[in-house]
């Protein structure tokens, strides 16, 4: 069977059928998807390859439209600020902080931005409306040819309607100040489908200074054809403000300083906007399929923390601001095609894949959102150029193979406020990558995975020869920095209604330095691996209720010796999810889902830890026949006082010594929460 790695969702056709092409080998019809999950076995290139559906995510409690990746097998979401402000992801023994080595698209265009004020890969998915999402592929790993910048723990790719059943208006209204209106249609035009949507949100928190977070989110989309043969355009447009409620010191906490949902500076916050044009063409037919995206993205952020309060400023304060200003374009082009090498059937697929960013970026020390001074401005030009290949040969019935070779070719123009930073820096990597399949026997096929990836680093670290606050000299960061991964895994669909997979991975990364954006400077970090065991679990035992079980084991080290010790701070180690949902076409429906994010080490020696957390969400709802709905959610059911995620570092309270004191500070997840929303289809 022929698996063409660009279909979406992989044209989801176990179910359709398929039909002879050119070369022998067989391509898929293109079919309406109404199962809840796709069996695997036969498509799929490793054990950690796989699809989200939208019925998947239809009863899935949603706190906030990052938690949408949480339906990828070991991926954990949380936040230590403002809501408005990028997630932080964790995966594969990752604290990923805001998005690095995690790549994250849209219907082609990327989310991740390199070179960020507030951080490397920073990947905000605030504009997402998940009621629009009708799947999302993953892949985790190094090993696909298409996946480069920020893809070696792994890549998600979410795709957007075309076209919605019926048209959505939707009221919800619940605890904290939480409001939301959404209304979205998709009348017929021209032999084609015009999609619209908007969506106002606001939210308080349980925050003692009110978060006030306030987003507006609209969506215009014109398509025509199918998946396989057709175009699609959109217009997307958000805009967000906030106050932001970081991380607080422990001790704070315990000395009454402050109440659980306090904050030390309460004048910490931001701003934001993100729009954004973008097209998709495909045409399939006599066994090729040729596709082109192209996008441009304006971009802009502004925010304000305050994470160490009076340690470098006792008079004014540690507040600073990281700004961003960017427009970002690019787009890709692929063509795959059926051919035979001797008797054995084989599948081409080349692309390329090209990106600018124009950014200014700047550091600035401020006062409740006053700038008081510069720390460093910059003016960047990133430029890439990736072009890949890629050969499926199937060498007999129960063996295939999948090799493939990348190259990423990039260019980094910085112009400093600082005359010593800027500089012109260009860098390349050619990735092999090999994926070995055997089977199917007994609905049972085995994965062999290899694989080079990457993630690039600040450009600004790629240019620096002096410390902006000290004027001292600074070492220069590597602008591309290569990871090496392998993993053996095994998917079946033995048992009727269950899908299982289990994986054994390790991933290496090369000694890097890393641009850290809070201080405007490089800092060097040591050559680590991770290794780790995945196992995800699929149950759908009659078309109404569906189960599934998550567990997710790693443990991250630095390979080289330090007295410092040699575990990875913050890097996540055990996960565990399991959930339940019950649907019908009528009454009733609801889902309960269970998360456990594991204790970490916060230190290099593993003297100090962070505290597990184990959260329940739950959606109870009603359909008044098809056109009514009426759902309530509960966040964190049993009210569990558990942290979203802990630091280890030296901040200084007003009227402490002046060295600051080393302390544990940490963002609580937020009480137990109630949403209501009714919604009218028609």
């Amino acid at each position: 069977m022929r698996y063409d790695k660009n279909i979406f969702l992989l044209t989801i056709a176990l179910i359709g059928g398929s039909n002879a092409t050119a070369g022998g080998i067989q391509t898929l019809e293109e079919v309406v998807v109404r199962d809840t999950s796709e069996n695997l076995v036969g498509i799929a290139d490793s054990a950690t390859q796989g699809t989200v559906t939208a019925k998947q995510l239809e009863n899935r409690p949603l706190l906030r439209p990052g938690e949408i990746l949480e339906a990828v097998p070991g991926v954990i979401i949380t936040q230590h600020s403002g809501d408005g402000k990028a997630n932080q992801y964790f995966l594969r023994g990752f604290n990923l902080d805001h998005g690095t080595d995690l790549s994250i698209s849209l219907d082609g265009m990327p989310v991740n931005m390199p070179t960020h004020a507030h951080g490397q890969g920073y990947t905000d998915l605030n504009f997402l409306i998940p009621e629009l999402v009708t799947g999302m592929r993953y892949k985790k790993g190094p090993y696909y040819a298409e996946e480069g910048d920020f893809s070696a723990a792994g890549a998600v790719h979410v795709r957007y309607a075309d076209k919605l059943e019926s048209s959505i208006a939707q009221l919800g209204a619940g605890s904290f100040g939480y409001r939301r209106m959404l209304a979205a249609t998709s009348p017929q035009l021209a032999d084609g489908n015009l999609l619209m949507a908007v969506e106002a949100f606001r939210n308080d928190g349980p925050w003692d200074n009110p978060e006030a977070y306030g987003k507006l989110n609209g969506v215009l989309r014109y398509s025509r054809g199918t998946t396989q043969n057709g175009f699609n355009l959109a217009a997307m447009a958000y805009q967000a403000d906030w106050n932001s409620a970081d991380q607080v010191p422990q001790r704070a906490l315990d000395s009454g300083l402050i109440s659980r949902y306090g904050a030390i500076d309460p004048t910490d916050g931001g701003k934001t906007y993100r729009y954004s044009l973008s097209g998709n063409w495909r045409e399939t037919g006599n066994g090729t399929t040729t596709q082109a995206s192209a996008y441009l993205i304006d971009y802009r952020l502004n925010l304000f923390s305050n994470f160490t309060y009076f340690l470098d400023d006792p008079l004014h304060g540690d507040q600073f601001e990281q700004a961003d200003r960017r427009v970002v374009s690019g787009g890709a082009l692929s063509h795959s095609w059926a051919g035979k090498w001797g008797n054995h059937e084989i599948e081409h697929s080349a692309g390329v894949q090209a990106r600018n960013d124009n950014i200014s970026v700047g550091l600035y020390h401020t006062e409740a959102q006053q700038r008081l001074a510069v720390t460093r401005a910059d003016h960047v030009v990133q430029t890439s150029l990736s072009p890949y290949y890629q050969a499926t040969v199937q060498w007999s019935e129960h063996f295939r193979s999948v090799a493939g070779l990348r190259g990423d070719f990039y260019r980094f123009h910085v112009a400093s406020s600082l005359d010593a930073n800027s500089g012109d820096v260009s860098d390349h990597l050619v990735s092999p990558k090999l994926s070995l399949i055997f089977g199917p026997w007994d609905k049972t096929e085995y994965y062999l995975n290899l694989g080079d990836g990457f993630h690039s680093n600040d450009a600004r670290g790629a240019t620096i020869t002096v410390d902006p606050k000290t004027l001292d000299p600074a070492d220069k960061v590597t602008p591309l920095v290569r990871a090496t991964g392998a993993e053996i895994g095994v998917r079946t669909a033995l048992l009727p209604g269950w899908q299982s997979a289990l994986a054994l991975w390790r991933l290496d990364s090369a000694s890097e330095l890393l641009f850290v954006g809070d201080a405007g400077t490089t800092e060097p970090s040591r050559p680590s691996r991770r290794t780790g065991v995945e196992w995800a679990n699929y149950y759908q035992p009659n078309p109404w209720l569906t189960l599934d079980a998550d567990l997710a084991i790693s443990r991250a080290h630095f390979t080289d010796d330090d007295p410092a010790g040699n575990l990875i701070p913050g890097a996540i180690e055990k996960t565990f999810s399991v959930g339940v949902s019950l649907d019908g076409e009528r009454g009733w429906h609801g889902g309960m889902r269970l998360r456990y994010f594991g204790p970490r080490p916060l230190v290099e020696d593993d003297s100090v830890r962070s505290k597990s957390s184990t959260l329940v969400n739950a959606r109870i709802g009603y359909k008044f026949g098809k056109q009514w709905q009426a759902a309530l959610d509960a966040y964190n059911l049993f009210n569990r006082q558990v942290s979203d995620i802990d630091y280890y570092y030296t901040s200084r309270l007003a009227g402490e010594p002046a060295a600051g004191v080393a302390d544990i500070h940490t963002h609580p997840a937020e009480p137990r929460a109630l949403r209501f929303s009714i919604t009218a289809r028609f």
